[in-house]
């Protein structure tokens, strides 16, 4: 006797409750939970699993973190059960684009007055990195920002900040101020002896260039620690 092979489950196919493109044009993108909306990228699910269970394992993964799931590789997503290669793509690429919307030129360059103002441009160049980048806001007399660029990229304990490169790029810009950035992959906010040192490298050779180097900043995940709000600077 001839068993018929099990298809994936296709959007179509589900029960009308579990089908979130329809709750979509129905309710509007706010009601979709999180898993839904993975599922719209997905497109479908496995032979036992509809796109919606198979997005609820995506989210079990990371621990129901989207944090967390931007900082996943296409091969870490594939490890979850009936995410393919381009299901993983689709996804990494969702959340790329979420990324570089948060990056995207106002009409007005944007001012830094605090801390936070510097970390909220910077975050989403950082927080996700499963390696140490260096990056640099240069800033006018204004404190409006005139570029952000990316200096160095590492490995998971450490980056190279060469601040002749730093500086070249502030004097190409015309800057009067830098803010510099790095992130801790592991999660941790200490200031190490290291990042001390450059700073105060930092700090010296911007006097002597008429530049001011206004903060330097570690970003770990959501949360920053800023060596001008401790009197380091």
């Amino acid at each position: 006797m001839k068993v018929n092979e099990a298809k994936p489950l296709n959007i179509k196919s589900w029960s009308p409750e579990d089908r979130p493109r329809e709750k979509f044009l129905l309710k509007g993108i706010s009601a979709l939970s999180d898993a839904e909306l993975i599922a719209i990228l997905i497109g479908s699910g496995t032979a036992n699993l509809s796109a919606v269970d198979v997005s609820k394992k995506v989210l079990q993964h990371v621990g129901n973190n989207l944090h967390e799931l931007a900082r996943l590789s296409v091969k870490e997503l594939m490890k979850v059960k009936g995410i393919g290669e381009a299901k993983a793509i689709t996804i990494v690429a969702a959340l790329e684009l979420g990324r570089r919307r948060k990056d995207l030129d106002t009409n007005e360059r944007p001012k830094i007055t605090t801390s936070k103002d510097a970390f909220e441009l910077i975050a989403g160049d950082l927080m996700d990195l499963p390696h140490e980048e260096f990056w640099v806001l240069l800033v006018n007399r204004a404190q409006r920002v005139i570029k952000k660029k990316r200096v160095s990229e590492g490995g998971v304990s450490g980056t190279v900040a060469d601040p002749k490169i730093i500086f070249k790029m502030a004097l190409e810009e015309l800057a009067s101020g830098v803010i510099v950035a790095h992130n801790h992959p592991s999660g941790n906010l200490t200031a190490s002896q290291s990042d001390i040192d450059l700073t105060k490298r930092l700090k010296e050779a911007a006097k002597f260039l008429d530049l001011q180097l206004l903060d330097h900043l570690i970003v770990a995940g959501q949360k920053y620690y800023s060596f001008a709000d401790e009197g380091l600077i």
